[in-house]
């Protein structure tokens, strides 16, 4: 017989397989220790055994444990020396040395030792990090290593860079250091208005043409004056009234309500007066369907009530001679004009000596007329004076109802300026500390009505919503399956 360890054939024993492998965890088996199942590995049947086996388990756990002991210890504990694995145990001394620690030694101890929020965020993993071989990398690493041994050669040889060659020329020749200007110098240094017309800045262009300099952008376009002047002379940000305060005294707050009532007032005047105009008259009757249809059928009932009838047209001839007569004097008839006759010589000899002898009395006349209005100068004088003064008198109005009109908002577009309205609490409303004070009004809209009031921008008006197709309403087939 063959010996029992000689052949190919032959088992080992568990001893020879032992691969030295020591977990962590108790369940932790060497999976060589276990026997492998042959089958197919190619196919799907195999994936699945495989998974399903208790080997593909214990290769999870052999593979978790040797992860586990490189983030711990390092490296697999099988194949750490003695000295790392096991420690000889003085305790007493380090007991000895706590009691020997004083009170101040413990609190620095204490201090240096590093906080658990710390401890909770440091890498615990003995695992080496990967190196980063980009962040070692330098561009053109070796075109470099090229051009430096290239300029140590040739600094053997005693010729240097230009950039060398650059910094030693500034060297031995040092640019003159200019000497900075202390407070004393700029004290001396005029001063000059930059706004004036004699001011430094513009002499180069004294003399010149004024359209060169207009056309070649070296003069600003002379602005119009009215761009100085404001719109409207009311303030920017009006003082409310003394009634519109968190604690106002009486008077001020009734006034304020007087104000306020009067506004609410003269609205609802405004608005009884809109449905009077728009109300029907007190004598008519409000229209109903059998009167509009009436209204209506007017005209069609009053052409079947006078339509003739046969035998009466127009075609008929009149019995009586009379009534023949009657029609032929409200008839029109053309008249014709008698010739008119030629004018003789004579005639046209008289008429030019009349138009002539009238031509000449108007001169005379007018000739009269001026020589009279001498002795009127005293009353041309009154007169004039008395035109100039209505002259003077409309100019002044118009100057008073223009300073009036100042401060009013004019008519910039096609809506009127309302005023907002007043922020005024009732009696009742008034609160007793600022805690419980209700805010009234708000800072965007007063500054909004503020801009037109000032007469900045023009009254405007919430854009209305205008849809482009229409609303197509589909009832879903789920709702109505359900009715």
């Amino acid at each position: 017989m063959a010996p029992e360890g000689s052949g190919g054939g032959g088992r080992c024993s568990k001893s020879e397989t032992d691969t030295g492998f020591l977990g962590f965890r108790p369940t932790s088996v060497d999976p060589a220790l276990r026997r492998r199942r042959r089958g197919p590995r190619n196919k799907k049947r195999g994936w699945r055994r495989l998974a399903q086996e208790p080997l593909g388990l214990e290769v999870d756990q052999f593979l978790e444990d040797v992860r586990l002991q490189e983030r711990t210890s390092g490296g697999l504990v099988s194949e750490a020396p003695d000295e790392k694995l096991f420690f000889v145990d003085t305790g007493s001394k380090r007991k000895e040395l706590d009691k020997k620690r004083t009170r101040s030694q413990k609190r620095s101890l204490l201090l240096k030792k590093p906080l658990r929020v710390d401890l909770i965020l440091e890498n615990t993993s003995k695992v080496p990090a990967p190196k980063d071989v980009l962040a070692h990398q330098i561009p053109n690493a070796r075109k470099l290593k090229r051009k430096e041994q290239l300029w140590e050669k040739l600094a053997k040889q005693g010729e240097l860079p230009r950039d060398v060659r650059r910094a030693q020329a500034r060297l031995l020749n040092a640019p003159e250091t200019k000497a900075k200007p202390g407070p004393q110098d700029t004290v001396e240094r005029p001063f000059y208005d930059l706004w004036a017309k004699d001011n430094p800045l513009e002499q180069p262009l004294a003399g010149q043409d004024t359209f060169f300099l207009e056309q070649t952008k070296k003069k600003g376009v002379k602005r119009p004056p009215h761009l100085h002047i404001k719109p409207s002379q009311v303030p920017a940000v009006e003082v409310t009234p003394a009634g519109a305060s968190y604690n106002p005294s009486f008077e001020d707050h009734q006034t304020l309500l007087l104000a306020a009532h009067e506004v609410e007032l003269q609205r609802q005047k405004e608005a009884e007066k809109l449905e009077r105009q728009l109300a029907l008259p007190t004598s008519e009757q409000p229209a109903t369907q059998e009167s509009a249809f009436q209204e209506m059928c007017q005209g069609l009932l009053e052409e079947s009530d006078g339509e003739e009838e046969p035998g009466e047209g127009p075609d008929t001839v009149p019995e009586a001679g009379g009534k023949q007569t009657e029609g032929a004097e409200t008839s029109p008839t053309p008249v014709r004009l008698a010739a008119v006759e030629k004018k003789t010589e004579q005639q046209r000899r008289r008429e030019k000596a009349a138009q002539k002898m009238w031509i000449q009395q108007a001169q005379e006349r007018a000739a009269r007329l001026r020589h009279q209005e001498l002795f009127r100068l005293r009353g041309i004088k009154a007169q004039v004076a008395r035109r100039l003064a209505e002259l003077a008198r409309r100019r002044e109005q118009r100057r008073l109802r223009r300073l009036a009109e100042a401060d009013r908002p004019r008519r910039l577009g096609r809506l009127k300026y309302q005023a907002p309205d007043v922020d005024v609490q009732l009696s009742s409303e008034l609160a007793d500390s600022l805690r419980t004070l209700k805010p009234e009004g708000n800072i965007l809209r007063d500054r909004f009505k503020s801009f037109q009031k000032r007469n900045m921008i023009e009254p405007r008006e919430r854009a209305k919503f205008k849809r482009k197709y229409k609303v197509k309403l589909v009832e879903k087939r789920a709702f109505r399956e359900i009715q």
